[in-house]
């Protein structure tokens, strides 16, 4: 956040304000994030992320909610064959403590961001 030029330590929270306005999100959800009072839901994460120029699997390892081993890069860059197996939205939403009842939402919106395989 500070290497993309908001300033998060100032205690007015002028940096805070403009990420969340950038991102279109709530100051308190950036405050929280800061603070490691809460996790942002997978919206505001994506949507932090590309204000901030991050890729979201960078985002959500930096968060410590997922490892690398949980989110491996999908092999077949040069020439690999042994192929990391990718989490299923299902698995990712067990795996990151989503609460069962909200499972279900979080597969349809993880899903929706996902490219369509055939």
């Amino acid at each position: 956040m500070r290497e993309r030029g908001y300033d998060i330590d100032s205690p007015r929270g002028g940096g805070k304000s403009k990420l969340a306005d950038d991102a279109g999100v709530h100051r308190a959800a950036v405050s929280r994030l800061i603070q490691r009072q809460s996790m942002p839901d997978l919206e505001t994460m994506r949507r932090l992320a590309a204000v901030l120029g991050v890729p979201l699997r960078d985002m959500l390892i930096r968060s410590g909610r997922l490892s690398e081993n949980d989110l491996p890069i999908a092999a077949g860059r040069g020439g690999e064959t042994d192929a990391p197996r990718l989490l299923s939205p299902e698995e990712a939403a067990r795996r990151m403590g989503v609460p069962p009842e909200l499972q279900a939402v979080f597969v349809r919106v993880t899903k929706a961001f996902l490219p369509q395989v055939e």
